[in-house]
């Protein structure tokens, strides 16, 4: 494209930026600002290749604002480009717009949801190792960083990845504005520091002295292309609020909008506007997709009641015997497949499993990556090494993803390994997700039928699985659906109900078994689906007995007890949760569940206070 054209574009989406802000009387116009030119050459430069018109188009180029705070240059672009009214780009941060104040799925282009900074670069990574490894198309993810979000470490877990499985078909554009919310940045201009860090991660370093020139930006694009076996950052020294000098490099303006005065003084500075200019982006090439044929290896349970199993390994063999029925599926670890026992996957599929390292956020973010191009990935790692991703969690549920966790060596069960391996938080923490689905299968039986219903739905969800080898309890008949639960002991004259899952349901068995000798019969249920609830069982279960006992192993906030006293508190049916309640420490799990009160030994003593009271 000509320079002089260029020019005019970026001007006009100055102009959009700071009307835009102007007339929502907030957003980030100075942010916006020292990145317009390195946007506007990879848009309207010939660099980009992107069907406007087939948003789904699968060798589509991806452009990721990690930087989500400059949205108003985001949507200025596609206005820009012809694809949003100066209407709707007016409307912008206000309610009801899809133009939020940072970028989520509303808006038809965004590819994933961004503003918590630090993400970006994963989930590019991500749906660069789709392109590279499993669909094979010849598309480039580029992302935008900012340099404030370099200080955070899920960006180097990223940049570390994306160097081992040598994605040149990534593209990250570094904005070296300088200055942050509060001040200047860990580096202010030195963009020699960036460099060496890139480099010293194996990445090819491009250097843009001037991220306003567009000639030497250009250049720095075309460079990119031409690099083979390595992931590629442009390292842009730029000026925040670039274009407008009341603006320009200076502290105390970022996430303010100019006044309606200073917004007329500011077109002056960005001198004449050109409002009939249009950007055109370059339409990719179509490449079909070659599938490949998936012989079935047969989607068979075969277990004997009584005898023993892991779920975690369960779990492993699950995804082997689904994955001919799900092609789409994908599996990411953190260094503990061989705990997790996702390398049963691996082993069966090497070519549909990646290593994520220890490095928890940035696997959560690749996830959310793989999930907006069409796979079912499945995340496992110890369930309280989850707990560090969490905000990565929390945003794939702004960008609508399809993402199934799984968390092993849940809870003080898993005996000697000690406080710090035993994830007690993991339940409430997928349950605070919006529309999430959270299931602890017991047995191995459960465990590879609610795998399957995990890969058949859509959205986040989380299966729990045990450490130790648990009794089979179930037919390999028996079918399992999410939302449900299962009456493995009831009679008609139960005096309590006892509500668990996993490893405490075995607790509960035996309770039930010890009461009944003294002439006590309860209930017993195993509440498989945390989330959503089986609303129907429990309420009969709370029709027909005098009150519910929950027994989990998992602390008292967010857990089993707090799920089910919620769905009775209209009702005021009577809730009793044993929980753990206590600091953990090492021990055998036996001699730990009796600690944290939540063995049978406490679920009889339970239902005997309860029982007495007439």
């Amino acid at each position: 494209m000509e320079i002089e054209k260029l020019e005019k574009i970026c001007r006009l989406i100055r102009y959009l930026i700071l009307a835009s802000t102007t007339e929502a009387k907030s957003g980030h116009p100075t942010s916006s600002l020292s990145a317009v030119e390195l946007m506007s050459v990879l848009f309207f430069g010939g660099i980009l290749k992107y069907d406007l018109e087939n948003k789904n188009h699968p060798n589509n180029d991806r452009v990721i604002f990690s930087k989500g705070h400059a949205s108003p240059l985001y949507y200025s672009l596609f206005s820009a480009a012809g694809k949003i009214t100066k209407d709707e780009l007016m409307a912008m941060r206000k309610f009801g717009s899809p133009l939020e104040g940072h970028p989520t799925d509303r808006f038809h282009f965004t590819e994933v949801a961004t503003g918590s900074l630090g993400q970006g670069l994963s989930a590019g990574l991500g749906m660069a190792l789709n392109a590279k490894y499993l669909d094979k198309f010849l598309y480039r993810t580029y992302v935008l960083l900012g340099d404030s979000e370099m200080a955070e470490g899920s960006v180097w877990e990223a940049a570390g990845l994306a160097s081992h499985y040598k994605l040149d078909n990534l593209i990250a554009v570094l904005d070296v504005n300088r200055l942050g919310q509060r001040g200047e940045t860990m580096y202010g201009h030195n963009l020699t520091t960036y460099e060496e860090k890139f480099k010293a991660f194996g990445w090819e370093t491009i250097i843009v002295k001037n991220g306003h020139d567009l000639q030497e930006i250009i250049s720095a694009y075309i460079h990119a292309l031409t690099v083979k076996g390595k992931p590629i950052v442009i390292i842009a020294k730029t000026i925040k609020g670039k274009g407008v000098p009341l603006l320009e490099d200076k502290d105390g303006w970022h996430g303010k909008a100019l006044s309606q005065e200073q917004f007329n003084l500011a077109l002056n500075d960005l001198g004449k506007i050109d409002f009939e200019i249009i950007g055109e982006i370059s339409k990719p090439d179509f490449l079909d997709q070659n599938f490949s044929t998936i012989t079935p290896q047969g989607d068979f349970i075969s277990y004997k009641k009584g005898e023993t199993a892991y779920t975690r390994k369960s779990y492993g063999q699950a995804l082997v015997k689904i994955y001919p029925e799900f092609p789409e599926l994908v599996v990411l670890d953190a260094e503990v497949s061989n705990s997790t026992y996702a390398e049963t996957f691996k082993k069966a599929y090497p070519e549909r499993f990646f290593e994520m390292f220890i490095a928890e956020q940035n696997m959560v973010g690749v996830a959310l990556g793989l999930s907006k191009r069409g796979k079912i990935p499945f995340v496992s790692s110890f369930s309280a090494f989850l707990t560090r991703a969490f905000d990565q969690i929390r945003m794939s549920q702004y960008s609508n993803a399809n993402i199934k966790f799984v968390g092993s060596h849940c809870g003080v069960s898993i005996g000697e390994d000690g406080s710090s391996q035993m994830g007690l938080e993991d339940l409430a923490m997928f349950r605070s997700i919006l529309n999430s689905v959270v299931l602890y299968p017991a047995d191995a039986v459960a465990t590879e039928k609610l795998v399957k219903e995990m890969a058949k739905h859509f959205g986040i969800s989380y299966l729990r699985t045990t450490r130790k080898e648990t009794e089979i309890i179930y037919d390999n008949n028996e079918e399992f659906k999410i939302g449900g639960s299962k009456v493995l002991r009831q009679s008609e004259n139960d005096s309590v109900t006892v509500v668990s899952a996993g490893a405490t349901l075995y607790e509960a068995l035996l309770a039930y078994e010890e009461l009944k000798k003294d002439g006590i019969n309860i209930r017993v249920i195993d509440l498989y689906s945390v989330k959503p609830l089986d609303a129907e069982t429990l309420k009969k279960a709370s029709e027909e007995t005098k009150a519910i006992i929950t027994v989990e192993d998992h602390y008292p906030v967010g857990g089993i007890g707090e799920a089910v006293a919620g769905f009775f508190s209209k009702n005021k049916i009577p809730v009793h949760s044993l929980c753990v309640n206590k600091i953990p420490m090492s021990g055998k799990p036996e001699e730990l569940l009796d600690f944290e009160e939540i063995s049978k030994i406490f679920i009889i003593k339970k239902v005997k206070e309860i029982y007495s009271v007439k």
